[in-house]
């Protein structure tokens, strides 16, 4: 059971109003247009922000409303939610990215984008996201942050090139990035260390870590 999509209850309020429909009026087309047996007690349970529509709903009272279902949501995260966002269906979204629809429901159900070099772009194409929001949305925070972590500890110059498969950046910029991040870690280990205290060491260092994807984002956007 997937759950439901980030709803936007006062612009579905807001929508329905525009269009001088009542909650019977959204409940009768959701059922003429999509088949889908809803009561006028569910809509206003809608736009009162007291339950949410599941993603066949979601679809079904966009259509009803005039809009796309992307109006009708909050900020998405996922990549479901982002795809439910753009009113494409799992068939859609995989052919335009140049996937099975198989392989690319398994992508989507466990949270982690597997695609090659091709189909990454494809999608961060399709997505039309903020890089921050794309590798979000693609669940790789994790492989960013382990990459990075290992950057700044060791040899950055290593990392250079893991960390471009994972993010559309140039090598240059990156390594300018990479660079940054090393020296601003290294030189908060010295600092610490001539404090002479060992445990103020290690809190700084795994302060540091514990933000180093947030850090990163800074130094590549400035």
């Amino acid at each position: 059971m997937h759950p439901t999509p980030p709803f936007n209850a006062l612009a579905a309020r807001r929508l329905r109003e525009a269009l001088g429909m009542a909650p019977g009026h959204v409940a009768y087309g959701m059922r003429a247009q999509y088949g889908l047996v809803i009561s006028p007690d569910t809509v206003m349970a809608w736009e009162r922000g007291l339950a949410a529509p599941e993603a066949r709903e979601l679809t079904a009272l966009a259509g009803v409303l005039w809009c796309s279902p992307g109006d009708l949501m909050s900020a998405a995260s996922t990549l479901r939610e982002h795809r439910l966002a753009r009113g494409l269906s799992i068939d859609d979204m995989a052919r335009r990215v140049g996937l099975d629809a198989a392989a690319y429901r398994r992508m989507e159900d466990a949270g982690r984008w597997r695609g090659n070099e091709r189909q990454s772009a494809a999608l961060a194409d399709l997505l039309q996201l903020p890089l921050r929001d794309y590798v979000t949305a693609t669940g790789q925070n994790a492989d960013l942050s382990e990459l990075l972590r290992s950057a700044v500890t060791t040899r950055w110059q290593a990392y250079v090139k893991p960390t471009a498969k994972l993010l559309p950046l140039s090598k240059q910029h990156l390594e300018q990035v990479l660079g940054a991040l090393h020296a601003e870690y290294q030189e908060k280990m010295v600092s610490t260390l001539n404090w002479g205290s060992d445990s103020d060491t290690g809190d700084a260092g795994r302060a540091f870590l514990d933000r180093i994807v947030d850090r990163f984002w800074e130094l590549a956007h400035s």
